[in-house]
């Protein structure tokens, strides 16, 4: 077990992102399905498993394997991975008061939510700070290198913007509602703004940089986190802000949600259309699976949480059945990356340490006896 948790990295945690995100979307949608509840409950189950496993299984890594573990910290393809942990805390924490309190009660949901969200934050917040820090100071990366990875760590604040409303009614009246709500708004501006000053250079580098390498092809979709997570943060702050935030703010709130929400999913379908067209392109030239195909469900399930807030605050069924549909490719796309991911679990392959660049013999000319004699 030791020696098998040597390559496993930060990234995994998107699994866990990935899961937690099919219960949390699936609850809120706009039409009923018998069942849903329940099997969105069991879902959420799940990713808390996930969660509890990973955790115990990276703590092995950094006990074991702190060499490999600085060394992920020091890559600038592997460091910005750490804020999937605080994301991964946080989506499995809202999970719990949007599908988990269902089956553990609303007490132990709140328990919970709290918990998580609070570390999750935490790291969120440092993982803002030291990620970026680290690729100025130690990793000195290229523009030319940009890819939509390097998103993650700015976007764990968002999430954290987006859960935090959850438990603003499990607080009590009057200040330390306001203070958390007014937190999450603090968060917002935070991600946002870090974001719009990462994001061109990611779309700067598809642009004249050509496509990206066929296995970070999948990463396109890291775009859409931020762009759902900020949707799905303004309806937030709009669904509590009511008896928490004076009268002129608390309708601004509600106004932002639509005046905010309508273009940037606009945006935000504009981009996936354009993603998906470069997966396609991918997969024709032979992209095989990889743990970067659970990009396709988290950033997803961001735009239909965005899509079910807007369809709450405009009231039009356009949004209804956008959450509808694109709920139905968050589906398949986490079915699709659990397969794959459990056969490379089954095999082996996933856990693997990368493969040696193979030894490449160059052409010695010899002389023969014969040839001496002559």
């Amino acid at each position: 077990m030791v020696t098998a948790v040597r390559h496993l990295g930060p990234n995994w945690y998107a699994t866990v992102m990935g899961t937690a995100i099919v219960a949390t979307a699936g609850v809120a949608l706009p039409v009923h399905l018998p069942g849903a509840r329940t099997i969105c409950a069991a879902v959420w189950l799940l990713s808390l498993a996930l969660l509890l496993v990973l955790l115990g299984a990276r703590a092995l890594h950094w006990r074991h394997h702190a060499d490999q573990a600085r060394a992920h910290l020091l890559d600038p393809a592997m460091a910005p991975f750490y804020g999937c942990l605080s994301m991964a805390l946080l989506a499995v924490g809202g999970g719990a008061l949007t599908g988990g309190r269902y089956w553990i009660g609303t007490t132990a949901a709140v328990a919970l939510d709290a918990v998580l969200f609070t570390a999750g934050t935490a790291l969120g917040l440092a993982a803002a700070l030291v990620v970026p820090y680290l690729m100025a100071v130690h990793h000195r990366a290229d523009p030319r290198e940009a890819t939509p990875v390097w998103l993650l760590p700015l976007v764990a604040p968002m999430v954290s913007a987006a859960l935090g409303p959850l438990l603003v009614p499990h607080l009590p009246a009057g200040q330390p509602r306001e203070t958390l709500l007014l937190a999450c708004v603090a968060m917002f501006g935070l991600s946002l703004l870090a974001t719009l000053l990462m994001l061109p250079l990611v779309f700067a580098r598809v642009v004249t940089g050509g496509p990206l390498p066929l296995a970070l092809t999948p990463t396109l979709f890291l775009v859409l986190g931020p762009l759902g997570q900020s949707t799905t943060a303004v309806g937030k702050f709009a669904d509590v802000a009511p008896g928490v935030v004076p009268a002129p703010y608390s309708q601004g709130f509600g106004a932002l949600a639509v005046l905010y929400g309508v273009p940037v999913m606009g945006f935000a379908l504009l981009w996936l259309a354009l993603a998906a067209a470069h997966v396609v392109r991918a997969l024709r030239l032979g992209m095989r699976f990889s743990m970067t195909w659970w990009a396709f469900t988290f950033p997803v399930g961001t735009c239909v949480t965005g899509a079910e807030a807007l369809a709450r605050h405009t009231g039009l069924a356009v949004y209804a059945w956008l959450a509808v549909g694109l709920y139905g490719v968050l589906v398949a796309a986490w079915g699709t990356a659990a397969l794959h991911t459990a056969r490379g679990l089954v095999s082996g392959a996933l856990l693997a340490g990368p493969r040696p660049a193979p030894v490449v013999l160059r052409p010695v000319t010899a002389r023969t006896t014969s040839g001496a004699a002559r």
